[in-house]
């Protein structure tokens, strides 16, 4: 083989390498290529009315004899059936839980003997009451402090609110914070010169119940739920995540 032959087959050779070179550099960069996204967070929030109300409260009464005190424990609970039917409470609403007994005890101190010690004073035998009804302007009507005058040692807790529809709310709110942040990020990339090029992810944010307008309440990562105000407001957040072209 002539020395041209052999230039002419080197040249041809290396043209092969160089363009294969080319062809891998290419390939390498179009898979190193970045891949540009954009992540939004979107808003929802509605102002509802509570469709709930629970109220519960307990009566006690302290007697040395527990079959006699337990008789009139019971006595007293049909006072206070009595007095929630006359206020137009349906007993269906109304749960009386097992009465709980504990032994009374009092501190003494004997000032003669210069001794200490605890004298037995009664059972206090205790009745839990709860009542859950979603006709919440006759219960937030009831007084249970008039039972006092029918000589009920009573004990009334804080009502709480509640709404049975949250699981339809939700729903609803996700749709729209997820509406919210598609908004968001078109007229982000638009106002860019861009546009979106499908969803690469989505991510339900903190879901909180909360009452309008308080000063005093704070969001919290766990998610708030307030049980205290009729009068409430949800608030969700979806962040997206979007491929943009």
């Amino acid at each position: 083989m002539s020395n041209t032959h052999k230039i002419i087959i080197a040249c041809i050779v290396g043209l092969c390498f160089v363009g294969g070179a080319l062809a891998v550099g290419l390939s390498f960069f179009k898979a190193k290529a970045p891949v540009r996204t954009i992540s939004v967070v979107g808003l929802a929030e509605k102002d509802f009315e509570s469709d709930l109300m629970v109220q519960s409260f307990s009566f006690s009464i302290i007697n040395k004899d527990m079959k006699e005190g337990y008789a009139n424990i019971k006595k007293e609970s049909e006072i206070v059936k009595n007095f929630l039917t006359s206020n137009g409470i349906n007993l269906k609403d109304v749960e009386f839980k097992t009465v709980s007994t504990d032994r009374e005890e009092e501190y003494v101190y004997d000032r003669v003997a210069q001794r200490s010690y605890y004298e037995f004073k009664g059972y206090r035998f205790t009745q839990e009451v709860r009542i859950e009804s979603k006709d919440i302007a006759t219960l937030e009507k009831l007084n249970l402090a008039e039972l006092m005058n029918e000589d009920i040692n009573i004990n009334i807790y804080d009502p709480s609110y509640y709404y049975t529809k949250l699981a339809d709310l939700k729903i609803k709110m996700l749709e729209d914070a997820t509406k919210d942040a598609k908004n968001r990020a078109e007229t982000i990339v638009e106002a860019a010169g861009g546009k979106l090029n499908g969803l690469k992810s989505s991510n339900m944010g903190v879901f909180q119940i909360t009452s309008p307008n308080s000063n005093n309440e704070d969001y919290s990562w766990g998610g708030a739920y307030n049980t205290w105000s009729k009068s409430k407001r949800v608030s969700i957040t979806m962040r997206l995540t979007y491929y943009v072209k």
